[in-house]
């Protein structure tokens, strides 16, 4: 006989990692966006990193050849959309959903980083 132990769990962190083709570049971008800084990496060439800023962690992992699904890969809540768009924009990303107050309370965008991965930000409204 089993038993359920989901509710005897107690969760931990849970971290989205991104496949990358080059890691150093992914890492400066989500620096310069978002300020996530790097707290670990693995390999000799680095082919692990994790990136954290506040509450918010980042997994990267080195895919030589590496092609990003067509859904988003990550949620991140910010303070402010609008200024994470704009630093969007600034650096030269796909905007692949336009900054808009959604219905259910958050003001939100979609962008492609340079490998394709497509990251859903909002904050509450």
């Amino acid at each position: 006989m089993t038993t359920d132990t989901s509710s005897q769990l107690r969760l931990g962190r849970i971290a989205a990692t991104l496949g990358v083709s080059d890691i150093e570049r992914s890492r400066t971008l989500y620096r310069e966006i978002f300020g996530l800084e790097k707290v670990f990496e693995n390999g000799s060439p680095v082919g692990f990193m994790i990136l954290k800023k506040d509450e918010a962690e980042l997994h990267l992992t080195l895919q030589k050849g590496y092609r990003a699904p067509p859904f988003n890969q990550a949620h991140i809540m910010v303070s402010d959309a609008d200024a994470a768009c704009r630093a969007c924009e600034r650096h030269g990303l796909r905007i692949v959903k336009r900054l808009q107050n959604k219905d259910y309370g958050l003001r939100a965008f979609v962008f492609a980083d340079p490998d394709g991965n497509r990251i859903d930000v909002a904050e509450e409204i």
